[in-house]
């Protein structure tokens, strides 16, 4: 068992549960704090409904300063005196569009209504109801807790953006390592068969097993080159895209079983990208080789280049499995396979190279369940 990372998990869980009880205390007090002021606010607008029925039943001995006084307070607050049958007596603090207008009278009412409960008063013996709406201070609280919950979600989704950004990161430079590792360690024995080869060159061995001998050790010096340019920036060298991508496509037509189908098709002229021909060579190799596995070893495959005014497009079709639509994003991602064996990195690597170093983009252009998967890489053309 792994104690540190399961110590990293559990600290992680209780800032999140930290964090968590945090906010909904802070939404249960700003709540509580919200009704409180709203009695308050009610309180207020009671004590402003009987300095009106005072003034209302006042006669010539009543004291009117008072309730004047209160009176004059609230300078914010809507009020609208209505009867049992909703027949408008008076308004306070209303806009005069409001007042003019008869059906926005009654629209402001029924919104008065759906805020807070009237206040009745009897006044000369006949029932008056004070129909309030909130200060403007209650709507700002009423609207609080939901920007409290939307920064504390954009704060969240910083902190996992963060979070997920430095673990690819890490992941990337482990993939460098080993790559670069990789790279040093196949150097030593292949500079042995490259020592051999030369012996054998001298002992008259046959020519044409000398040569496919010396193909194989270039294959694997291309290989060690590409590992090595993992984590590096590579140098990009202005190239014909047609002539690159079909070295790459015959040489591993000849190495493939005489059951796949090869095709490939491009305009006859030169199409010039910057791009390094080491790493283009891999990426054409990944896209092969997965459809390749995709038809299990059997069927047609075709290469076919196209270009625009501005852009040159590869195309890798097949006649495999397909993919799923809900698929055709995680493809890339780092691990992901359907095959028994491997480690799911050849999309993935191919997406870095596409994207990261030659600035293009690579996707699934079209893919049907039994049919077959057509995968596009899309470059910006170069000017000679």
């Amino acid at each position: 068992m792994n104690f540190s990372s399961d110590r990293r998990n559990l600290i992680r869980w209780i800032i999140i549960l930290a964090a968590f009880n945090l906010l909904v205390l802070i939404l249960w007090n700003t709540y509580t704090f919200f009704q409180t002021f709203k009695n308050e606010e009610r309180l207020k607008m009671e004590l402003w409904a009987a300095a009106s029925k005072t003034l209302n039943n006042a006669d010539e001995n009543t004291d009117v300063e008072l309730p004047l006084q209160i009176l004059s307070t609230n300078t914010t607050i809507p009020i609208i005196q209505t009867t049992e049958n909703d027949s408008i007596l008076g308004m306070t603090n209303v806009d005069e569009e409001i007042t003019l207008d008869k059906h926005k009278t009654l629209m402001f009412l029924n919104k008065l209504k759906s805020e807070n409960q009237p206040i009745a008063m009897d006044i000369g013996g006949k029932k008056h109801l004070y129909y309030y709406g909130n200060s403007s201070l209650i709507t700002k609280l009423k609207y609080y807790p939901i920007a409290l919950v939307l920064i504390a979600l954009f704060f969240s989704g910083m902190i996992f953006n963060f979070y997920r950004a430095s673990k690819m990161a890490t992941q990337n430079r482990l993939w460098a390592g080993m790559a670069k590792e990789t790279a040093h360690q196949i150097g030593t024995p292949l500079s042995s068969l490259i020592g051999w080869l030369e012996i054998l060159k001298s002992e008259n061995v046959e020519e044409s097993t000398v040569a496919e001998i010396e193909k194989d050790i270039n294959r694997l010096q291309t290989i060690t080159d590409r590992f090595s340019k993992i984590g590096s920036e590579p140098v990009l060298e202005n190239r014909d895209l047609v002539q690159e991508t079909e070295q790459s496509f015959e040489y591993l037509k000849s190495r493939t079983s005489k059951q796949v189908e090869f095709s490939f098709s491009a305009p006859q002229h030169p199409i010039y990208i910057k791009l390094n021909p080491v790493l283009h060579s891999w990426t054409i190799e990944n896209l092969v080789k997965n459809a390749i596995d995709a038809m299990k070893g059997k069927g047609k495959l075709a290469v076919h280049i196209e270009e625009t005014d501005r852009f040159v497009k590869i195309k890798v079709s097949d006649t495999g499995s397909g993919i799923p639509k809900n698929q055709f994003q995680s493809v890339f991602e780092p691990g992901f396979t359907t095959k028994k064996r491997g480690w799911g990195l050849g999309l993935s690597l191919t997406k870095r190279i596409v994207e990261e170093y030659h600035d293009g983009r690579i996707k699934v252009a079209h893919s049907e369940i039994g049919k077959g998967t057509t995968m596009q890489v899309t470059f910006k053309k170069q000017t000679v």
